[in-house]
Order: C-alpha cells, then sequence, then structure tokens
C-alpha cells in the first residue's frame, strides 16, 4: 500500500511539474515610435564663478554679481516661479607649489523661459551681467508628458503590426501580449557651444541669433512579446 502511495504521489508531482513546464509559443519583436515637434520653451542653467585669496571678498564679488543677475531675469519679465538658485557653493583651493589657499565662489541659477523670442536678448544680458559659465542649455516641449504617451502607443503599434507580418506567412494569429519590456530614453537638443557663440555676440555688441531651434524629437523603443493562437 505504502508502495502505491508513493508511486501515486511521483506520478502526480511528474505530471504537475510537466504542466508547469509546457511551453507557451510566443513570438518576440521590437516596436519603435516617434513623434516630433517644434519645443515652445528653454531651460538654462548658468553659473556666477568669482576667485580670489580672500574669502570674504570672494563671497562679496559672487553675491553682487548674482544680484546683477537676478535683477535682470527680473527686468525680462521672467516670472518668479520660473527661476531659482540651483547651487551655492564657496570652496577653497590650496596651491602646494606656491604653498597659498585661494577660493573658489559659485552660484547657479535655472531658468526657464518660455518665450523663446526672449532667448537671445536673455542669453547675452546673462552674460554682462557677471554669469561666466553656461553649463546647459535644453530645448524643451510643455507637453512632453503627452507625446510621450503618444510615442509609447506608436511604438506598440508597430510592434504588433511586425508580429502580424510574420506570423501571417505561417497561418497563426497574434494573441495577447505576454511581456513588455520599455526600453526609451528622452533626449532633448543641448547647444553646449550656445555660451560660447553668445559671448562672441554679446562682446561685439551685436543682437545676432545664435543657433536654429528645430525640432524635439520623442521616441518610445519597446520590446514585446505576442502569445500565438
Amino acid at each position: 500500500m505504502k508502495k502505491l502511495v508513493l508511486f501515486l504521489t511521483i506520478m502526480l508531482m511528474t505530471i504537475s511539474y510537466g504542466q508547469e513546464n509546457k511551453q507557451i509559443p510566443l513570438i518576440s519583436v521590437n516596436g519603435e515610435g516617434k513623434v516630433k515637434v517644434a519645443p515652445d520653451q528653454v531651460c538654462i542653467s548658468a553659473t556666477v564663478e568669482t576667485k580670489g585669496n580672500n574669502a570674504k571678498e570672494v563671497k562679496k564679488q559672487n553675491d553682487e554679481k548674482i544680484d546683477a543677475v537676478l535683477k535682470f531675469i527680473k527686468k525680462m519679465n521672467i516670472p518668479t516661479v520660473d527661476f531659482k538658485t540651483r547651487q551655492v557653493a564657496l570652496n577653497p583651493q590650496y596651491d602646494y607649489e606656491k604653498k597659498k589657499t585661494s577660493y573658489n565662489a559659485t552660484q547657479t541659477i535655472e531658468i526657464v523661459v518660455k518665450d523663446l523670442s526672449k532667448y537671445d536678448e536673455l542669453m547675452e544680458g546673462l552674460v554682462q551681467q557677471g554669469i561666466n559659465r553656461i553649463d546647459k542649455v535644453t530645448f524643451e516641449s510643455s507637453k512632453e508628458a503627452q507625446l510621450q504617451s503618444e510615442a509609447r502607443k506608436l511604438a506598440m503599434k508597430d510592434a504588433k503590426a511586425k508580429a502580424e507580418d510574420y506570423v501571417s506567412v505561417v497561418g497563426q494569429k497574434v494573441g495577447k501580449a505576454f511581456v513588455i519590456s520599455d526600453n526609451s530614453q528622452t533626449y532633448h537638443p543641448q547647444p553646449m557651444y550656445a555660451s560660447m557663440r553668445m559671448k562672441e555676440s554679446a562682446d561685439a555688441g551685436a543682437s545676432n541669433e545664435t543657433l536654429a531651434i528645430g525640432e524635439i524629437e520623442i521616441t518610445a523603443n519597446v520590446s514585446v512579446s505576442f502569445i500565438l493562437d
């Protein structure tokens, strides 16, 4: 009797194991969706950097320049909610050869400009008021979340269309999605050369346009495994 029970138990375990490892017919494809749009705002990260041998004087000079920069930003009618201080630092720097300590003060302002017609005038004015480092310029869309959603949907449609093309040859149909992986990466145009050209233009007293904005391309990439019916 014990042998029979043991035999039945082994048989049930074998059947259960076989069922759990039953292979599901799948097709795995990649899909891509793209949405292009003209940017309607720009995010600028700008820094005032001052150096000297006296920490108090270096900080004072930095504060004075930042004060002038903030007043200029307000004069450009940028709403207060669209600019803020991102980072403040005062660091000692020791020169081992000269055996002297100098100081480096930095303050970084982040500005979101929603009227792109102000871009060139703002960039030139920032340098004139004391900004000596443009860390980042990123053109963006205020509707980015909506556009990313559209790109994702297009990517899924592209994946399903590819799967249907493949299985149509073998007389099968695409069923439900079994696994979906999002491989998307967001890219924003970042003209890092803007600061140099803008500074040259400001030094020359000109007000020429410094760059072509173009379009933002929002891309979504997915990997999808569909069950085959």
